[in-house]
């Protein structure tokens, strides 16, 4: 008589220093994707995109403070800071997964910031792609049409209001987080610099209501990468805690293909090499 050999258990959640959470670890260590909440987000929205990539790549999520499990943990007082502080936490993990590759991945907020620590790596350190989601780029970030909008206000544009409404508790530990991030990326200020060599596409729903589609393009500045941009369904946030977003799309350009193939194009992207 043969005995089945029990199925390996789904490694659990783990929690990497402060900074970083992976809902859902690899074993065979493929690709990394660091994925940046949006302004009042925590890295536990990205459960869902974590096991939609699995196996293809591993979810690294960014803990910011002032929230969740570092709610007694202070945001740092200005963007630059900020951005240091996730530099100096993600470097000693970016070395794992498959030969070493990574890339990041930010919605609205954490787009800025994603491509703003990239900017920060040695030139030698920075991820392979940079997916920005919801966002204009960052030399149009302070001419956004929602810069002055309050917290309570984008807790209803971004979509959010209803996974918390009924909650009274839930409602203020959002709008608090709202806050502490509005505060932090009324500091950013952006520097003429010279694009990184990282990829870059851009994403945006198709019924964002706090994004023009069509100003994907100005992304295509800051890299000397490729650069590809499109328009999917979805509003400004397109991973949640109840959806795990443009998973296909993302599996697609994190799969090596061979030199003679690309991923396939929406009509509306556009790609360009140097």
């Amino acid at each position: 008589m043969t005995t089945a050999t029990p199925a390996a258990r789904p490694a659990r959640p783990r929690v990497e220093g402060d900074w970083l959470f992976v809902p859902v670890p690899q074993s065979h260590r493929p690709v990394r994707l660091f994925c940046f909440p949006h302004a009042g987000g925590d890295a536990t929205a990205y459960t869902p995109l974590a096991r939609a990539l699995a196996p293809v790549a591993e979810v690294w999520a960014l803990r910011p403070p002032a929230r969740g499990g570092r709610s007694r943990h202070p945001m740092p007082p200005d963007f630059d800071t900020l951005v240091s502080a996730v530099t100096e936490a993600l470097a000693p993990h970016l070395t794992g997964g498959d030969g070493g590759r990574f890339a990041f991945y930010g919605q609205s907020f954490g787009a800025l910031l994603a491509y703003e620590v990239a900017r920060a790596l040695p030139a030698d350190r920075r991820p392979e792609l940079v997916v920005a989601v919801g966002a204009p780029s960052p030399a149009e970030w302070a001419e956004r049409e929602t810069r002055n909008l309050d917290a309570s206000e984008l807790l209803g544009l971004t979509g959010l209001q209803e996974s918390v409404q009924g909650h009274p508790d839930l409602v203020e530990l959002a709008l608090r987080a709202l806050r502490t991030d509005l505060a932090v990326s009324a500091t950013y200020r952006h520097r003429p610099h010279a694009p990184i060599g990282s990829a870059i596409h851009a994403l945006a729903g198709a019924d964002d209501p706090m994004l023009a589609t069509t100003g994907l393009t100005g992304w295509a500045a800051h890299t000397r990468g490729d650069f590809g941009h499109r328009v999917v369904p979805g509003g400004h946030l397109l991973a949640t805690v109840d959806r795990p977003g443009p998973a296909d799309l993302l599996t697609a350009l994190l799969t090596p293909l061979p030199a003679d193939r690309q991923v396939p194009a929406a009509p509306d992207h556009a790609s360009r090499e140097q």
